[in-house]
């Protein structure tokens, strides 16, 4: 069988990239240090997944392993892998860089030709050129020669929910909803491109990732700061509320028109695309808390981020963006405290003018979408 490595062998890891990697046939080695779950993926060699939503079922995964990210016999895993995936978190993909680079230098060591693509599945932009970056840290200049002619890193987008499951005795079990999208950027691989059932391949990666980002981000941000405002606990209880909802569609409408306008999308295909997310949200399997979705409202309210930067783009664009200023505005209304930003920004609130304090948060210097903000914001306090 062809061989994969999947760096992190969490609920993402087994429940998103490696079940698609084992459902197209390959030996998928998970690396983790988590001796538990190696030592229980090395016993059973499979585990099963959880499908919930609309329909929801079981598969199971076969043709697994595990390995210690942090041992020696991953060394010798990556010389005969074919493709490395990572789901470990942005933070941790500088750490697995130096494993990575000493076992790259051994496949230049023993001459090996057959071509490796690295992918980082991390819910961050370009986190397979971030990895690359760091692994060339470790590397010898003859290994950098070799890497750059045999070892591909395609940048990726990933989006899958994996909710919360109760305890139980197997811990290998995860559940994940319907809906997943991994999108690779094709233009970066090394030698022929695999063709995977459950990976999309593009030439405009950054089209996809602003997609999830005014979309379901955007969405998921208005939906929990109206949720907060009005008292509901989850996501789902907020965008059952009509007002809400009808709020959140409009601003992801609103998003959506930007795109639209910027890649050429298919109206009618964006609008179906926007519901499939409203369904997500609506999901009774995923139990997903307000003051999480949430949290850290100064990071989610800043220049290139999920609410600014689509509004940016109605600016752009002369497009609308009324549903759009609801949500900032319910964003700046965003208490909790325990949260550290929500802290700090009740506290700049009290300290500073609003416009100050607006332009120092999204760094947008517009006064008229300020004032709008700032009447929307007073009316909710």
């Amino acid at each position: 069988m062809k061989k994969a490595i999947q760096f992190g062998a969490g609920n993402i890891g087994r429940g998103f990239i490696g079940a698609i990697l084992s459902e197209n046939n390959y030996e998928v080695c998970f690396a983790d240090i988590n001796e538990i779950v190696i030592s229980e993926l090395n016993n059973k060699r499979e585990y099963t997944v959880e499908v919930v939503g609309q329909k929801c079922k079981e598969i199971i995964i076969k043709n697994v392993c595990g390995v210690l990210s942090n041992g020696e016999e991953i060394l010798e895993k990556i010389k005969e892998a074919e493709i490395i995936t990572t789901a470990v978190g942005p933070n941790v993909l500088k750490i697995i860089a130096k494993t990575l680079a000493t076992g790259l230098e051994k496949r230049k060591d023993v001459k090996e030709k057959k071509y490796l693509n690295i992918i980082a599945c991390e819910n961050m932009i370009k986190g397979t050129t971030a990895l690359k970056e760091e692994i060339f840290k470790y590397l010898s200049e003859e290994a950098k020669d070799y890497v750059n002619q045999y070892v591909g890193f395609p940048d990726s987008a990933v989006d899958r929910i994996v909710p919360p499951m109760e305890k139980t005795s197997d811990i290998l079990k995860v559940r994940v909803e319907e809906f997943n999208e991994w999108i690779v950027d094709k233009t970066q691989f090394k030698g022929e491109i695999p063709e995977l059932k459950g990976m999309t391949l593009t030439d405009n990666l950054m089209a996809f990732i602003e997609r999830k980002l005014f979309t379901l981000n955007t969405g998921h941000a208005i939906t929990a700061y109206l949720g907060v405002e009005k008292g509901y606990r989850t996501i789902k209880e907020s965008i059952e509320d009509k007002n809400i909802r009808e709020i959140v569609l409009g601003a992801m409408k609103e998003s959506g028109e930007v795109l639209i306008k910027r890649y050429g999308f298919d109206r009618e295909k964006h609008y179906s695309y926007i519901n499939k997310i409203l369904g997500r949200f609506e999901n009774p399997y995923l139990v997903d808390e307000v003051v999480r979705v949430g949290r850290e409202p100064l990071r989610k309210l800043s220049f290139n981020d999920r609410l600014i930067k689509p509004l940016r783009g109605t600016l752009e664009y002369e497009t609308k963006n009324e549903n759009l200023i609801l949500g900032i505005a319910a964003a700046f209304n965003y208490r909790n405290e325990s949260d550290i930003q929500a802290v700090e920004l009740e506290k700049k609130l009290n300290e500073k003018s609003f416009d100050e304090f607006f332009y120092e948060v999204t760094g947008l210097n517009d006064k008229n979408i300020e004032e709008k903000v700032f009447v929307k914001y007073k009316k909710a306090n």
